[in-house]
């Protein structure tokens, strides 16, 4: 049986630093009440923490806040990135989290749908209308423009 994650809550997101990561306890734990009276465990190395359905928050050594999304696709274990944190609240990151969970249903890979949005994007932007007046300038004006004239003119 899976096990089972408590959700995340505000304040554990707020809360989450850089140079030390949530304690986990343990049964059996011989450590003092002193140590145990402390949430978070000094630490150099990034982690994560884990909200349930894929979805956690990786926290980096600098300092950095990133909601991430594991999922799998035909048998390989995938991950993408949903934002960095004060800009993307734990709110916003559970519905991306339910979006791409429906687009997995649908059987597409949301990590190739998203590269594909992202080269539609680059391909109009190289076919707007000032790449285009600036390929025809250089094509059949620039020809005809004497060497003198060019060092007048100015740059587009």
């Amino acid at each position: 049986m899976p096990l089972r994650i408590k959700p995340l809550t505000d304040n554990q997101v707020k809360a989450a630093k850089s140079g030390s990561r949530p304690r986990k306890f343990k049964k059996g734990d011989k450590s003092t009440a002193k140590e145990l009276s402390k949430p978070f465990v000094p630490t150099n190395a990034s982690y994560r923490m884990f909200d349930g359905g894929g979805l956690y928050l990786e926290v980096d050594h600098n300092g950095g806040k990133w909601w991430r999304l594991k999922y799998r696709f035909m048998g390989k274990e995938k991950r993408i990135s949903l934002g960095v944190y004060p800009a993307v609240s734990l709110k916003e990151a559970r519905g991306k989290r339910h979006e791409i969970r429906k687009i997995l249903a649908g059987g597409t890979d949301p990590g190739e749908t998203r590269k594909a949005m992202k080269s539609s994007r680059i391909d109009r932007a190289a076919n707007s209308f000032e790449v285009v007046a600036r390929e025809w300038l250089t094509k059949f004006i620039e020809p005809k423009v004497r060497k003198s004239s060019k060092a007048r003119l100015r740059p587009i």
